[in-house]
């Protein structure tokens, strides 16, 4: 089993994604490997985090389909093996299958899986587009 450091680049979105569908926040995979990405952010009253989005080598995922909202997104990703692909400072929670949670406290107690996921700051745009690439 191989593993792969990550970095991670953001940039404005302004174009269209391959594929022809416009996304508020889309994360692109330029890696070798499949990846699954979950997606948490602040809505209402509370965090919530939402997976998995599988995103093939070279291939994006529109994860959120509205303009954003929220200035800060944050994201977790991990190879098919399981392994972390980011190194994230944020605790929030995960699922083991496709999932919606809401709140970031006591992950393991409620069912879950803690995660730390990376905050990106999409500086207020409507649209972002975040791009996984391996470190050299």
């Amino acid at each position: 089993m191989c593993r792969f450091a990550f970095s991670v680049i953001t940039a404005a979105a302004l174009s269209v994604l391959p594929g022809g569908a416009k996304a508020a926040f889309a994360v692109c995979n330029q890696s070798f490997d499949v990846v699954n990405v979950a997606i948490g952010q602040f809505e209402d009253d509370t965090f919530v985090t939402r997976g998995w989005w599988t995103i093939g080598p070279n291939q994006c995922a529109n994860a959120i389909k509205e303009s954003l909202t929220a200035r800060y997104i944050y994201v977790f990703a991990q190879d098919v093996f399981g392994n972390e692909v980011m190194n994230g400072s944020t605790p929030m929670c995960i699922g083991t299958a496709r999932f919606v949670i809401r709140g970031v406290e006591d992950c393991l107690i409620r069912g879950h899986l803690p995660a730390n996921f990376i905050e990106v700051d999409t500086q207020q745009t409507e649209r972002w587009t975040l791009f996984l690439t391996p470190q050299p």
